[in-house]
């Protein structure tokens, strides 16, 4: 019985995969879902609540990995006594970015629901979250070189918004277009260069 309930739990999946993935959450018809996934309505609803609920059931995981790896780098880089801040700079998240990488490309087609088809869900603003993530950090680590002794320039925080939302919309365009793993590290590492360079250039003093 625990197997059957499995496998049609994995049929609603996998059904509800396709298409999200084709027509993305609002476009999705649950009837298509349950038609291809061979099961009833009433048998869907003995597993999830709403379409809502079963996008969540997809993605959530994925969005959990992504978000606490990328939260856990920005927490140890935080927790560093402030004078050995600026010699770390740049070492937590280019790991953290390297398993991002790895890990989009082993979950290529539910990451892409997640980017790519969440509008109208509560993942939509999943990319925008990072970023505000990210300004604050990088605000923070400014205030601490200026109480380092560093003379850095006074940046407007829809500044760093712009940077970092490029850095990140730069970093998942590997999913969007199936960008292959070994050209994905490649051209993220690329990347990080490109923006740390840039960085480095706007708080010059």
């Amino acid at each position: 019985m625990q197997e059957n309930l499995s496998d049609t739990l994995e049929k609603i999946q996998q059904a509800a995969l396709e298409e999200f993935s084709e027509k993305g959450f609002l476009g999705a018809s649950l009837r298509q879902i349950v038609k291809h996934a061979g099961v009833t309505t009433g048998a869907f609803y003995g597993y999830f609540s709403s379409k809502a609920a079963l996008f969540a059931s997809i993605v959530e995981p994925h969005a959990a990995a992504l978000m606490g790896k990328f939260m856990e780098a920005q927490t140890s880089f935080a927790q560093l006594p402030e004078e050995e801040q600026p010699e770390h700079m740049g070492v937590e998240s280019g790991s953290c970015v390297q398993w991002m990488v790895n890990y989009i490309c082993q979950h290529r087609e539910p990451v892409k629901l997640l980017l790519c088809r969440a509008e109208g869900t509560s993942y939509e603003n999943f990319v925008h979250d990072m970023v505000e993530v990210e300004v604050e950090s990088t605000l923070q680590y400014m205030e601490v070189l200026r109480r380092l002794g560093h003379k850095i320039p006074e940046l407007d925080r829809s500044l760093c918004h712009i940077i970092a939302s490029g850095m990140f919309n730069g970093i998942f365009e590997i999913v969007i277009h199936d960008i292959p793993r070994e050209q994905a590290m490649r051209d993220v590492e690329k990347l990080r260069s490109f923006y740390t360079a840039g960085w480095m250039k706007l708080i010059e003093p």
